[in-house]
Parts: C-alpha cells; structure tokens; sequence
C-alpha cells in the first residue's frame, strides 16, 4: 500500500524506481480527482490532508523527502511537511542529519519547493524563523 512520505517517517524501504512509479501514480490519480470535481486547485481531499497533498506534489515534482529512524533520529536530508501553527497551512522544512549541511542549502532548496507548489497549485511563501532557519507556510492558491 502507498504511503506519502511526509519526511517524519523512516526511510523509503522500496527500490527507487518503484517509488518513482507509485508516486507518479498516486500524483496522477490527485491530478484525476481534480479533474472530475472541476477544480482548478487543490480538490476538497487534498484541503482536508494538506499535509500528506503538499508532500505528495513535492516528491512528485522530485524533491526528495526527509526521514527518520525509529529513535528519532534524522538519517536523509529533504523536505519535511507538517501542520503550521497557522489554520489552514501546513509548513515546510528542509533537514536533515547533523553535520549534513541541510542549514546551507535550505534557502535554495525550500526556493524549489515553492516553486514545484506553485505548479501544484499552492502558495508556498518563505520566512526565516528561530535561528535564522527558513521554512515554507503553504496555502491553496488565492481563487482555486
């Protein structure tokens, strides 16, 4: 069964090419519901799981998503997507394991990100927060 990678998780246990397969899918059948219900957006299930629906996009659009291991401890560098402390958004980090160098990289790749949303069909705006980290909030675009 397929499960989005959030990027609080464990690692993608499947072979790569195969991941790439079922993300494709599950994006594309995102992409048929929005086309059914007329929406010119983010359709009524991706509002109500904002936070598995961005991450979707992202690994769709080939941003890879960060992990864990079962001690919490970051083990991939990439994208982690949860609730924002704002209603109606979800936020965005890029992390990843000690000395892994996600800090310096952040800001261009959360720029991706945005962009990839964007395409998607959500806002994504960039802000720095506690120690100068830079984080996403995400929203459905204005009008959809």
């Amino acid at each position: 069964m397929f499960e989005v990678a959030t990027g609080d998780g464990p690692p993608v246990s499947v072979p790569a090419e195969r991941r790439a397969a079922e993300v494709r899918a599950a994006y594309e059948g995102l992409l048929q519901i929005r086309r059914v219900t007329g929406s010119r957006g983010p359709a009524s299930w991706e509002l109500n799981q904002m936070v598995r629906a961005v991450a979707l996009a992202l690994e769709a659009a080939g941003v890879p998503p960060s992990a864990v291991e079962a001690s919490g401890t970051r083990t991939v560098t990439g994208f982690r997507v949860r609730l924002s402390e704002s209603p109606g958004m979800v936020r965005v980090d890029w992390l990843g394991p000690t000395g892994s160098g996600a800090a310096q990289e952040e800001e261009r790749r959360l720029s991706e990100c945005a962009s990839a949303l964007e395409t998607a069909g959500w806002e994504a705006l960039l802000y720095r927060g506690p120690r100068k980290r830079r984080f996403l909030e995400v929203e459905p675009l204005s009008g959809t």
